[in-house]
């Protein structure tokens, strides 16, 4: 038995994550009992979060090529082509489990991780955004939890130096026990200097750059590919800490020896730490490799292989070297005091062997390690369709004007502005448009390009009808993309959902990834890159389907992008798209009636793509003042948004017809925007929009001191204003508790 090693018991195996067929399946690989370090190579590699062997077969189904993409998914982040010899890299990722576990540190190193995928590529961040998901304000972790992890969030991002612009924030009762932290960064590189993970070459040197390794974070991966018990907290000691200092030296150190051409490949240390990175760039390239671990600079004594194998200490890469440019590269990255070690080589057998004070303390074979861990056809159940909502069967309110002050002070609609005032929002001085709109804008080294980024996803939808949901994450990324003019190009996904183990959990996987499918083949909107995170549940209890979808779209001119305030009185107000009134799965029937039953929205993804070509030329021709779509809430909350950010109201005239007025204004009716247009302008615009086959109507006009619609109290912006902003600030304070 080699020295310090651990007998494997089937106790062992178990803490390992590891399931006895897979256990068999490792004897009968490399016909032996294997070593203790080899058990914890497997278990972090054949874990759910780094080798999705529960979700591969369905992924395989997404659209992932396009005469823009440069590289899909499969490295560290995808890569499509701008023009000019530009391109945007972008990737979200999840770090859900950590960030409940401690939720500063969690959500702090879910933002260095991300950044790293994009920078490994060679590709300066510019952007970075996140999606989050809270349980019940009114549970008693909350509070806390939202603390940590935008404090995670700022403080990563703000030391780093990248701009936060964007993303979304909403709460559930369902999350209350796995709350949902999503990290999106996008970066720019020329398309002649793209860095990839494969390794080449015999003989070639691998490096470790960056900062020691340390215990922080060993079983990282394997606690993020398993369900929370009551020992959650327990697992304090596997999640990471972050230096966003260090992570900043790692940038520039890594950008200026790209510049050089010692450069073969690269590879973050995220997940799994050494063993992942290492692994995959041997898989990739179809090589071997030798790593000896004595060379590996580490910051606490009698670190064992075990532990340098499976630690997720921070801001750490590996590269393969070429040949002879080892001391270019160790000037480079000693100047920028950072740690540089020659710590292995390819090889042309592929294996992958480990050596610590001279022992061999793992030996396996590579390709099933990497590319070929299992994969499985899990059973799945389709979700039950669920029972229509009439408008007819939904009451209306009281008042329309009090049912609109509820919805805009609900958790789910309340201003972010507390959020992301906390967040560097203009670093580098690139950015647009701020948090608050659509998708923020971003614009690209001078312009006069500009980058357009959203994060989309509406849960209760996805559980109601996971086809649906999943088609409409991805059109609510494309419509929010085209509401500020830009033309969508492509997305990247973070699929959070339960235990896939469970046949109707998977069944919500399987629909979802379908539904997203479907749109993006419709909407030529390929997926470049993502992420699955499963098992997010608590004794039993899973979180609701959250198939996460962030958006990249480009902008010729970033000046020229539409924004949601109204920008002068007198304007007319224009609705585009088909409203019906459809109230199943509604915030108003959530908010108001306090239920969550019927159908989501259907989504007709040949009306999205005429409704939003149409608005994206209104956009490109001047001919719209004001842009937002319809989403949570229906039109009423549009307007409402609308009018808060332009500081001026609004008098609805009309409405659409056949319907009970508060299904109209509350409805949920996907493919809608709203424009405004100078007032002589309104009827071409209309009767442009027949001909394109849009429908279209004239609302009412801009200007005054309140939402007004035709036989309702007026609305007040002052009330409307205070209710929408002061909510998430009094609830973080303690003074509200729903």
């Amino acid at each position: 038995m080699i020295p310090n090693e651990l007998p494997i018991t089937p106790e062992l195996v178990a803490d390992h994550g590891l399931k006895p067929d897979e256990y068999q399946r490792i004897l009968d690989l490399i016909g032996r009992e294997p070593t203790f370090t080899e058990l914890g190579i497997f278990s972090a590699m054949w874990n759910e979060h780094c080798s999705y062997k529960s979700s591969r077969l369905w992924l395989k189904t997404l659209p992932t090529e396009g005469p823009q993409v440069i590289q899909g998914p499969g490295e560290n982040a995808g890569v499509v082509d701008i023009g000019d010899g530009l391109a945007v890299v972008f990737k979200m990722e999840s770090h859900n489990h950590p960030s409940f576990i401690e939720p500063y540190q969690g959500a702090a190193t879910g933002v260095g991780g991300i950044l790293r995928d994009v920078f490994t590529m060679g590709a300066r961040p510019i952007a970075a955004l996140n999606a989050l998901r809270f349980g019940d304000p009114e549970h008693p972790k909350t509070r806390h939890l939202v603390s940590g992890v935008v404090a995670g969030i700022g403080g990563y991002g703000n030391s780093f130096g990248v701009p936060t612009v964007g993303g979304e924030v909403n709460f559930h009762p369902r999350y209350n026990g796995n709350i949902l932290v999503n990290a999106f960064a996008a970066g720019i590189a020329r398309t002649d200097s793209i860095f990839y993970a494969a390794a080449t070459g015999i003989g070639n040197p691998i490096v470790y750059l960056g900062s020691k390794t340390g215990r922080d974070g060993i079983h990282g991966a394997t606690m993020a590919s398993a369900e929370f018990g009551d020992d959650a907290e327990e697992k304090r000691p596997t999640v990471q800490v972050g230096d966003p200092f260090s992570e900043k030296l790692l940038l520039e150190a890594c950008l200026e020896l790209m510049q050089t051409d010692a450069v073969i490949a690269i590879q973050d240390m995220g997940a799994a730490g050494l063993t992942c990175s290492a692994v995959e760039m041997g898989a990739k390239g179809g090589l071997g490799v030798e790593l000896d671990l004595d060379n590996v600079p580490c910051r606490e004594d009698g670190m064992t292989a075990y532990e340098m194998m499976l630690s997720e200490s921070q801001e750490r890469m590996l590269m393969v070297l070429r040949p002879g440019k080892e001391d270019i590269a160790r000037e480079i990255f000693e100047k920028w005091d950072l740690d540089f070690a020659i710590i292995g080589k390819t090889i042309e057998p592929k294996r992958f062997v480990v050596k610590r004070h001279g022992d061999v303390m793992a030996d396996l074979p590579i390709m099933e390690l990497g590319d070929e861990a299992p994969m499985y056809d899990r059973p799945w159940e389709p979700t039950a369709p669920a029972a229509p909502v009439a408008p007819d069967d939904v009451p209306p309110p009281a008042s329309i004007g009090e049912a609109l002050m509820t919805l805009m002070a609900s958790p789910d609609l309340a201003s972010r502005r507390w959020i992301w005032e906390q967040y560097d929002h203009l670093i580098l001085g690139n950015t647009y448009q701020r948090p608050g709109g659509d998708a923020a804008v971003v614009r690209v080294e001078d312009g006069p390009k500009g980058l357009a980024i959203t994060l989309d996803v509406t849960p209760r939808y996805c559980e109601a009808d996971p086809v649906e949901g999943g088609k409409q994450a991805v059109a609510e990324a494309w419509r929010n993309l085209t509401a500020v003019g830009a033309t969508p190009l492509a997305i990247t996904d973070c699929l959070n959902f339960g235990s896939p183990e469970r046949p109707e959990i998977m069944g919500q996987l399987v629909g979802c990834i379908t539904g997203m499918a479907e749109a993006c083949t419709a909407l030529s909107f390929p997926v470049v890159s993502g992420n699955v995170s499963l098992y997010n549940e608590t004794s039993g209890q899973a979180i609701l389907p959250t198939p996460a979808v962030g958006g990249v779209g480009l902008l010729d001119d970033f000046t020229r992008s539409a924004s949601i305030g109204f920008k002068a009185d007198g304007e007319a107000i224009v609705l585009l798209g088909d409203t019906g009134g459809h109230l199943g799965q509604s915030l108003y029937l959530r908010e108001i009636e306090g239920r969550e039953d019927g159908p989501p929205p259907p989504v007709d993804l040949a009306e999205e793509k005429r409704n939003g070509d149409f608005v994206r030329d209104l956009i490109k021709a001047g001919r719209v003042s004001a842009v937002h779509d319809c989403a949570d809430g229906g039109l009423l909350v549009a307007l409402a948004e609308m009018a808060l950010s332009g500081d001026r109201g609004a008098t609805v005239s009309a409405l659409p017809a056949g319907l009970p007025a508060h299904a109209a204004l509350f409805g949920e009716d996907q493919a809608r925007y709203v424009v405004t247009c100078p007032a002589d302008a309104a009827d071409a615009l209309i009767a442009d929009a027949g001909t394109a086959g849009v429908p279209a109507m004239a609302l009412g006009t801009t200007g005054g001191g309140a939402l007004t619609i035709a036989g309702h109290d007026p609305i007040y912006l002052a009330a409307l204003r205070s209710c929408h902003e002061d909510w998430m600030p009094d609830y973080m304070a303690g003074g509200i508790e729903n």
